[in-house]
Order: C-alpha cells, then sequence, then structure tokens
C-alpha cells in the first residue's frame, strides 16, 4: 500500500449468530476523509485488500454532524462517531469494530434497542396534556438551565455504555445513559411531575445500586 491510499481493517460479522472475521480494504486518498466516507468508497467497490469481491460492509450512519450518535463504533480500539473520524488523525492501519456492549445486528451495525427500552423504563420524557398553546415555559435558575444543557447533549450514541465495565450483555444494568437523562427530567419543574415513578425505576434491578462507580462514563 502506498501513501496515495487509506488501509481500514475491519470486523465484520454477516449475522447475530454468526462468527466474526476481518477483513482488510484500500481506498483512494483523498483529502478531508472521514470514516464513513471511507466505509461509503468500499460500499461503491466492496473489494478487499487481495482483489476479492465481497458483500458491502454494513454500518449506521445519519446526520453525520455528530448530533445522533448512529454511526459510533470502535475506532482504534476507541468508542466514537465515524463521521467526526478524521483519516489524516488517524493511525494507519484504522481498526473498525462494533460496539462490544450491544447485539450485533451485521458487521459494524449494532441493536442499541436496550438502551431506548430503559429510557421507556424511567419515563424520559416532559408530559403535556395536548398540544395546544399552553403560554411560556417554567423559569428555570441559570444554575439549573446549565447542569439540564450539559445533560440535553446525550445523543443516545451508546458511548459511555461502551466504556463502561459494569455494562454488559450479560446483565439488566442501565448505565449513565438512562441515569442522566432521569436527572435531566427531574430537574425539569413540569419533567419533575414524574420524579417518584423516575426514582422508583432506577432503585429497582440495573438500577443505580448496579453501578461499580469505575467513574469512566
Amino acid at each position: 500500500v502506498n501513501d496515495k491510499t487509506v488501509k481500514l481493517k475491519i470486523k465484520r460479522r454477516n449475522k447475530p449468530d454468526a462468527e466474526p472475521y476481518w477483513q482488510e480494504f484500500a481506498i483512494p486518498y483523498k483529502e478531508h476523509l472521514n470514516v464513513i466516507a471511507c466505509l461509503q468508497d468500499i460500499q461503491r467497490n466492496p473489494t478487499t485488500q487481495s482483489g476479492e469481491l465481497v458483500n458491502p460492509v454494513t454500518w449506521d450512519c445519519n446526520c453525520l454532524e455528530e448530533v445522533c450518535g448512529s454511526c459510533t463504533m470502535v475506532i482504534n480500539g476507541k468508542v466514537r462517531q465515524a463521521c467526526t473520524a478524521l483519516v489524516d488523525s488517524l493511525k494507519k492501519p484504522i481498526v473498525l469494530e462494533p460496539m462490544s456492549k450491544f447485539p450485533v445486528v451485521r458487521d459494524l451495525q449494532v441493536d442499541r434497542s436496550r438502551m431506548f427500552e430503559n429510557l421507556k423504563k424511567v419515563k424520559a420524557w416532559v408530559e403535556i396534556d395536548g398540544t395546544h398553546d399552553i403560554g411560556e415555559g417554567p423559569v428555570m435558575s441559570d444554575k439549573v438551565r446549565s447542569q439540564r444543557y450539559a445533560l440535553s447533549e446525550c445523543m443516545s450514541c451508546g458511548c459511555c455504555l461502551e466504556a463502561c465495565p459494569q455494562f454488559s450483555l450479560s446483565n439488566e444494568f442501565m448505565g449513565a445513559a438512562t441515569f442522566s437523562q432521569v436527572r435531566l427530567f427531574n430537574l425539569h419543574p413540569s419533567g419533575s411531575m414524574l420524579k417518584e415513578e423516575r426514582l422508583e425505576a432506577v432503585m429497582g434491578e440495573g438500577g443505580i445500586a448496579d453501578c461499580g462507580n469505575a467513574q469512566v462514563c
């Protein structure tokens, strides 16, 4: 491989219960490439570095602006979004793997349903009666608003859960993604109407008591 190509090593799996395997690809180098652009290039021409024509690699993506979190994967051993992983700043070959804390659907695509089901358990929303104009929202102090703003930046990508040693496929632990949203909505004057129900949920199975306090989230 010369300096005009980008080499990628991708961990693949044809279906959820299949054994994983690795394939290597080399694509033409261009300025300002990100990992998603590399995967799109492979999708257009799914040929391995050895010249074998294979099925296109499967992955998730949507906004391409690090807002939706759907393109989250493990890149060179670090969980992050593929859309903002710039090729020029990555060690080569670029190693791509699916997140390990969620069931693999295929290749780099995982099923994050568990995370969304946990958000349902804690009622991570503000209940309102109807969609009519109910006037201005409740006034919050700058301190509370700044706390809520930081928590509201969560895009349910799963990075904190991938990093958490307590969260795994073999337990029911909810993890930081759920706990942070409990705090977000309990700090809201209207959202706090469901405060007791949310706290009850996180005190149950898989709740806050199961946290090992690793503090990597």
